[in-house]
């Protein structure tokens, strides 16, 4: 049976993948959050016309005149008493502007004695202020709905005196790694035992991009421990187990799983590595049955689950930014299978990016994985890329 093409395993996921509700939170808890609407400022900033400078408030038309200070206005704390003719006022950054006034002179152009000043230069009249709505006004949108919201855009919804708003509900994602051979991390590792480390890494990687793990804990690979596992799927938006489904005689989670409920709409992709991907509908929760391998698992994680996952969330991008770099040696023709290799970019001074893929493939790798910044993409049947051409990447770090 022909391997289903990446880019149609992608669409059938999208195709059964819906946002998620909406939920109020408070600005607080709004870090890395995704707005579900367009939000909209409480105020004007500034609310008040403001001096952009220390210095002192005058009229224009006075400036050659010595003038006497009658006051001060500080951020806080306006000046209340009217300016007239041949005075002027001290004003520090961010004050209310003085009624009457229409300048701000800085402080470094005047030489004061006492109450006299004298103006030793003014460019122009309105230096210096800024205008009231100079930043926003009450009513005009702050950030836009889909938006990521992060410290640049929380002070600004501060600044618009938004405290609370609407956002889209995080998917909580049940994980569920199987294998007699996995030990939690912290174990005392015994003879034929190894770290479990998918886990961890899918607990980080769910967090990372917006969404609640939730830990289910390792099955056993007998029937008994993955259904007693599976029960525990529950309240999820989407559910992943990780190993057990090849074709080994212990990969046994997708027939207990079919058991359970689970509807599978396609087994086996077109890439490498993680061909043995599955992804079907379980009790109508969004599944993925990922391979034990943690490369494999991450490089299916990244071009399926990620999608999926920034669907519910309600962002309006696919997954991690793609690029183009150039190579830096030689690669040997693909094969029917779309290829993404571990590998390292640099970009030049003038931008350019440069690529090299010379690291281990082995999937079952993880220092290699660490090592790495990008996926270098070689499509299916790719003809021998030589260095200098131009290759697809896929940016694991911006």
């Amino acid at each position: 049976m022909a391997l289903l093409p990446v880019n149609d395993a992608l669409v059938r996921i999208l195709n059964s993948v819906d946002e998620l509700g909406i939920e109020t939170i408070n600005i607080h808890q709004s870090l890395g959050r995704i707005a579900a609407e367009n939000i909209t400022s409480n105020l004007t900033q500034p609310p008040f016309d403001a001096s952009a400078m220390d210095g002192y408030a005058v009229n224009y038309a006075d400036i050659s005149s010595p003038l006497t200070v009658i006051g001060e206005s500080q951020a806080g704390q306006s000046f209340e008493g009217t300016m007239k003719i041949g005075q002027a006022v001290r004003i520090f950054t961010g004050a209310p502007m003085v009624s009457s006034a229409d300048t701000v002179v800085i402080q470094e152009n005047v030489t004061r004695n006492g109450d006299q000043l004298i103006i030793n230069d003014c460019k122009a009249k309105g230096s210096n202020i800024r205008d009231a709505g100079g930043d926003f006004n009450i009513g005009d949108t702050l950030v836009e709905k889909r938006t990521k919201l992060d410290a640049r855009h929380i002070a600004l919804l501060a600044a618009g005196n938004v405290a609370e708003f609407n956002v889209y509900k995080q998917p909580k994602v049940a994980i569920l790694s199987t294998g007699d051979e996995l030990l939690e991390v912290g174990s005392e590792i015994g003879p034929d035992k190894i770290v479990n480390s998918n886990v961890p890494l899918f607990m980080a990687l769910v967090t990372e991009h917006g969404g609640i793990p939730i830990n289910l804990g390792t099955a056993k690979d007998t029937a008994l421990d993955v259904k007693a596992k599976i029960a525990l799927v529950k309240d999820v938006d989407m559910f992943v187990s990780i190993g057990g489904v090849s074709v080994g005689d212990y990969d046994i989670i997708q027939d207990v799983l079919k058991e359970a409920g689970l509807k599978v709409d396609f087994w086996k992709v077109a890439m490498q590595p993680g061909k043995p991907i599955v992804y079907g509908d379980f009790n109508g929760i969004p599944y993925f049955g990922m391979p034990g391998n943690p490369s494999s698992a991450y490089v299916c994680f990244t071009n399926f689950m990620l999608p999926a996952m920034y669907q519910m969330l309600g962002r309006n991008i696919q997954g991690l930014e793609q690029s183009f770099a150039i190579l830096e040696h030689d690669i040997k023709a693909g094969s029917a299978r779309i290829n993404y290799m571990r590998g390292h970019y640099y970009e030049d001074d003038k931008g350019q990016k440069f690529v090299s893929s010379t690291l281990s493939q082995s999937s079952s790798m993880l220092k290699t994985l660490a090592d790495s910044n990008c996926l270098l993409v070689r499509d299916m049947d790719a003809p021998t890329a030589n260095k200098g051409d131009l290759t697809k990447i896929i940016l694991i770090i911006p």
